[in-house]
């Protein structure tokens, strides 16, 4: 990823005071006050499809949590297609898979983003089994672990309907939020991406609608599940 799309994707970094990135500090406000009454340590952004923007939201999210002076940690649980390393010029060497496998400590893949109170930890060596890793006790360990160090913990995962991962991941966050890229995929898909959430009791937070041309000059719209 080139310098000069890191920065039209970290819009909240790099152009604090556009529109958009003020629709991601409304994303915050939201998600903040649907977890009012059992604050959250551990957030899961996924979508139904690729190249519906989960991670773009997911790090603008990130940083814009970071700016309100909350300790953050991205963790890159997508150990099939990672990205999350890019969005900050980041090596993907070690990450998530070399801890889960013992190749690594916790503390030795844990990445300065270069953004003030935000710290990333990138995916690491592709595995042969990432579903079986995520499922593993060690998955579980990792993040109970970055509750007790970090305010939230940000996930990213491979889309809901591709692999098994998400939903593993979904059921050891506190919540999920679903990208949907509109008129990219099809209602049903939508269905079934939510439907497969909650076939593990995945706590759905909302959805947020990317790339809405609504009347307001904006990308986003959040849409929270009743």
């Amino acid at each position: 990823m080139s310098r000069l799309t890191r920065k039209s994707k970290l819009i909240t970094a790099y152009s604090p005071l556009s529109p958009i990135a003020e629709i991601y500090r409304t994303l915050r406000t939201n998600i903040q006050f649907s977890s009012i009454d059992c604050p959250m340590k551990s957030i899961m952004i996924t979508s139904a499809r690729e190249g519906e923007g989960k991670s773009t939201t997911l790090v603008n999210a990130a940083v814009a949590y970071a700016q309100s002076n909350m300790k953050v940690v991205i963790v890159d649980a997508d150990l099939r297609k990672p990205t999350i390393h890019e969005f900050f010029q980041l090596s993907n060497r070690v990450g998530v898979t070399n801890v889960l496998a013992q190749q690594a400590s916790l503390e030795d893949v844990i990445l300065e983003s270069g953004i003030p109170n935000l710290k990333v930890i990138p995916a690491g060596t592709i595995p042969p089994n990432p579903s079986e890793l995520l499922s593993s006790p060690s998955m579980t360990n990792l993040l109970t672990e970055l509750s007790e160090q970090y305010d939230l913990i940000f996930v990213d995962t491979p889309p809901v309907l591709l692999v098994a991962d998400a939903q593993i991941m979904a059921a050891k966050c506190d919540g999920v939020l679903l990208v949907v890229q509109y008129g990219r995929i099809k209602r049903e898909e939508i269905k079934k991406a939510k439907a497969n959430l909650e076939l593990v009791n995945a706590n759905l937070l909302g959805t947020v609608l990317n790339q809405y041309k609504a009347k307001v000059s904006s990308r986003y719209h959040y849409y929270r599940e009743s």
